[in-house]
């Protein structure tokens, strides 16, 4: 069947036919002419590679990727070891004029609304035949109403390895007139095309996803724009974390890691009623990065096959710092590690909120910097924001990072690790660890994004707490106010508001290796995790916290917020409520310190109507430092906050 209303714009098709470059997988997609990568993600921009688990490759071709101002262009070849796209990919479309609340197009404000029967967007999960939750949203940072994207997010992660189409359908105006096709996707969904087409190959490309969309029940009658994409498999987006992760530990066998203790400094109460003692020191691993002792800017050196290596004699120094409360001198701490914030370091381990937490439980905290995303890396970030061709960089070091981490961690737990060392021993010899515990972990905001990453592939945690936490730092970044100080950069390297989309939606797809949301379809297979969120929160959006409680099976424990407090038809809407507490299990927790409701658009709350930040308040409280305890240790959520909403004092 033609697609109603080609009539209207059938005296268009001849031309822009006649003006269309014979159309080739992994060039320009035709469909909706404009800008190259549009729509996206989209299999227009793969190949057919047996040896992938999705039995896709990525495959831009030079050119495609969007230059930045100077007219630098990106190399493809770090997105091209993809086989699909990321599993929290915003889908990005232009749709001139569109009015999305005439439309009746879901917003996040209600999610359910996607999933209706006549819903003018569907996402469809082509491999079980099952729609997809999501929100969708014009650019509210758009400046030109011809550049402003439609961004379609999926309100839970899209399933590992997965094959997805996406339909536009019954899209309105201003005035309530119906939006015709763009004339080229009239033409691919219309009548077979001559072999000479121009546009044959792209409507032998979509005919599959057209007849999927058609089975169940969106056929061509009204249809503005459809296509599809695939996500990246399991084994794709975390092979190089796992590659190094299985190689370090198969070096190291049953030995301990080498460290070196550089400084013990004891505390006498009076100085410091909490912590008795900090230590400091190196950990000696394994380095995967290209460069000596892996600086800022370095990426992963890789085989032939495209594999992460290891260079003879490159060793990572991982620092550290650690911790050990008062009351380890009495009773042997609980092992943990600490992840610190936005382009911290280590030192974080020291703040008020993680000192009251090792003496208020008896854990003793370590931490070592977040390389790939610690204050070293700062113009690292500058420069990927810049040229996106030194974007690697930094989800790369980011592993290596992470895999740092998981060697203190060994230290902490191995009874030849530091249990040897007399800086974890009392004067007479008693042990300052316990050597029966498990090691935990807790991390705040980029602690808590990064972290996930890390529970997922630790050995050795059972459980960790994701504080002020969310996943995907492409939904992140608009609604961060943090990012404020890096907009300029990127304002001057990628000016039109259209293209930052697509440059968030490309960096997304390395950042995954990274962070959690690459890992997030396993995070819960073999770990607990605990979440808390602010209420409001200025810096990690609670939307992009939500769409990883649903990705993750987390129970929203409940009453989450006083009646009436959100503005969602039905608030944390497909997130399943924990019940009656205690609760066994990975769970949700929203504390509330009387922030107004953050914005419902892709906007930062700005300081002028939101008030006070909430993002460090749940760790300040002493009632959410007992939960994240209890947690820890036994795995069980406890009721600390009477039967009613969580709250927080602002801090």
């Amino acid at each position: 069947m033609v697609v109603a209303l080609v009539v209207a714009v059938v005296g268009l098709v001849a031309p822009v036919r006649a003006a269309v470059a014979a159309a080739t997988p992994g060039g320009c997609d035709p469909l909706v002419g404009g800008e190259c990568l549009l729509p996206f993600p989209n299999d227009w921009y793969t190949r057919a590679d047996a040896h992938s688990d999705t039995g896709r490759r990525v495959a831009f071709r030079p050119g495609v990727l969007p230059a930045d101002a100077l007219g630098v262009p990106v190399d493809p070849t770090a997105w091209n070891r993809s086989d699909g796209f990321s599993p929290g990919s915003t889908l990005t479309v232009r749709v001139p004029g569109v009015d999305l609340a005439a439309s009746r197009v879901a917003p996040v404000t209600d999610i359910g609304a996607s999933l209706r029967a006549d819903a003018a967007i569907v996402l469809l999960d082509t491999d079980t035949g099952t729609r997809w939750p999501y929100w969708a949203e014009l650019d509210a940072r758009a400046t030109r109403a011809d550049r402003q994207a439609l961004l379609i997010h999926p309100a839970r992660n899209l399933a590992d390895g997965h094959h997805y189409a996406v339909a536009l359908r019954g899209l309105v105006d201003t005035g309530g007139a119906r939006i015709p096709p763009p004339a080229p996707f009239a033409a691919v969904a219309g009548a077979r095309l001559h072999p000479h087409d121009p546009l044959y190959a792209r409507q032998r490309e979509l005919a599959p996803t057209l007849r999927t969309l058609a089975r169940a029940g969106v056929g061509t009658a009204g249809l503005y724009l459809a296509w599809d994409f695939t996500v990246a498999s399991s084994r794709n987006l975390t092979g190089d974390m796992t590659t190094i992760r299985d190689d370090a530990f198969r070096r190291l066998g049953d030995r301990a890691p080498e460290y070196t203790i550089g400084a013990v400094t004891d505390f006498d109460a009076a100085t410091n009623p909490r912590i008795a003692r900090e230590v400091t020191g190196t950990v000696s691993v394994p380095s995967y990065l290209s460069l000596p002792g892996g600086p800022s800017g370095s990426v992963f050196a890789r085989d032939a096959r495209g594999r992460p290596v290891h260079l003879p004699g490159n060793t990572q120094l991982a620092r550290f710092r650690c911790e050990i409360p008062r009351a380890a001198f009495s009773t042997p701490s609980r092992p943990a590690l600490y992840g610190h914030g936005l382009l911290g370091s280590r030192d974080e381990v020291g703040a008020g909120n993680v000192q009251a937490m090792a003496a208020e439980h008896d854990i003793t905290f370590c931490a070592t910097d977040w390389i790939g995303m610690a204050a070293d890396d700062v113009l690292t970030v500058v420069g990927a924001l810049t040229d996106a061709n030194h974007f690697a960089a930094i989800p790369e070091r980011s592993q290596q990072g992470i895999l740092d981490a998981l060697f203190l961690g060994r230290d902490l737990v191995h009874r030849k690790g530091f249990a040897t060392s007399s800086a974890f021993r009392t004067a007479d010899g008693r042990p300052l660890l316990d050597p029966r515990a498990a090691l935990a972990y807790d991390g705040n905001s980029q602690g808590g994004i990064l972290g996930g990453a890390l529970v997922a592939v630790s050995p050795d945690i059972r459980r960790g707490v994701l504080g002020v936490t969310g996943m995907n730092y492409s939904l992140l970044l608009d609604r961060s106010a943090d990012f404020a100080q890096f907009q300029p950069v990127l304002d001057a390297s990628y000016p039109d508001k259209l293209r930052q989309q697509l440059v968030f939606d490309l960096l997304q797809m390395l950042w995954d290796r990274g962070e959690t949301d690459g890992y997030a379809a396993h995070l819960t297979d073999h770990h607990q995790v605990l979440m808390h969120l602010a209420y409001g929160d200025h810096q990690v959006a609670n939307v992009a916290s939500e769409v990883e409680a649903r990705t993750i099976g987390a129970r929203l424990v409940t009453p989450a917020l006083a009646a009436g407090r959100s503005p969602d038809l039905v608030p944390y809407w497909g997130i399943r409520p924990a019940g009656t507490l205690p609760y066994r299990g990975s769970a949700m927790v929203v504390w509330d310190s009387g922030t107004p409701s953050p914005p419902t658009t892709n906007t930062a709350p700005d300081g002028s109507g939101y008030g006070h930040d909430p993002h460090s308040d749940p760790r300040n409280s002493a009632a959410a430092r007992q939960q994240k305890a209890t947690f820890l240790a036994t795995g069980t959520v406890v009721d600390v906050c009477g039967g009613a909403p969580c709250t927080a004092n602002p801090a």
